[in-house]
Parts: structure tokens; C-alpha cells; sequence
């Protein structure tokens, strides 16, 4: 599967490669992408007693890095407010557990490589 140049194709590729990961993983898709006031979250999920918003990041070459390292503390930051903002909304299911992962999509690779970091990072 070769990689789309332009920018919104890539990102949508790398959702579509998240979201098919995380349904054979088990996971229950709630939303995808939530435009909020302070980020847009990429995808809401439930993975059995967690509520789950997960940062998908794409890379089409290792040039400025991995995907993983591109979450850095302000992208952290602006995930954290979307998601309090997203849950004062209400209407997302109670659970016992919040958590924040990031999935790695490597488009460089063929078939692209998926990487799920679980609990990446916390809301302190």
C-alpha cells in the first residue's frame, strides 16, 4: 500500500490503519475525530474497563523522527483539555479508567507498521 501525498489522506490513512487496530484488538470506536476548542482528538474508544484518546501519528519517512516522539509535552497538554472539555460534555460511557495511548503508523514500511504505546502519557 503506497503511502498518499497529500496531508489529510495521509491522516486519514493512518486513523483507518489506528481504528481497524484497535477493533481487532478489541476495542469498542466510540468517536473519530472530535473537533474541541483546544485540539481535536483523533480517536475515542473504550478497551474494556478504560475510556481511551488515542493520538494517532503518521510518518511517511523518518526524516523529522518517529510519530511517537512528535507527542511532545504541549501536544500532551492540549490532548488532556480536549478530552476534560469532551468529558464535561457528558455522553461518553462512565468508566472506572481514563487513559491517553498513542498509536505509531510508519507509512515508510510495506505493509505500514502499527505501534500501540498504552497508557503514553497521564493528565498530571
Amino acid at each position: 500500500m503506497k503511502a498518499p501525498r497529500d496531508t489529510r489522506a495521509l491522516g486519514r490513512l493512518g486513523e483507518d490503519l489506528a481504528e481497524q487496530y484497535l477493533v481487532r484488538a478489541g476495542f469498542r470506536i466510540l468517536a473519530r475525530n472530535v473537533h474541541l476548542r483546544h485540539a481535536e482528538l483523533d480517536l475515542v474508544a473504550l478497551d474494556r474497563d478504560a475510556l481511551v484518546f488515542v493520538e494517532v501519528r503518521l510518518r511517511s519517512s523518518a526524516r523529522f523522527g518517529s510519530g511517537a516522539e512528535s507527542v511532545d509535552a504541549r501536544k500532551r497538554r492540549r490532548i488532556v483539555a480536549a478530552a476534560a472539555e469532551l468529558l464535561a460534555r457528558g455522553g461518553l460511557p462512565r468508566a472506572p479508567r481514563i487513559r491517553f495511548d498513542v498509536i505509531a503508523v510508519d507509512a515508510a514500511r510495506e505493509p505500514p507498521e502499527v505501534t500501540h504505546f498504552r497508557d503514553a502519557f497521564t493528565a498530571s
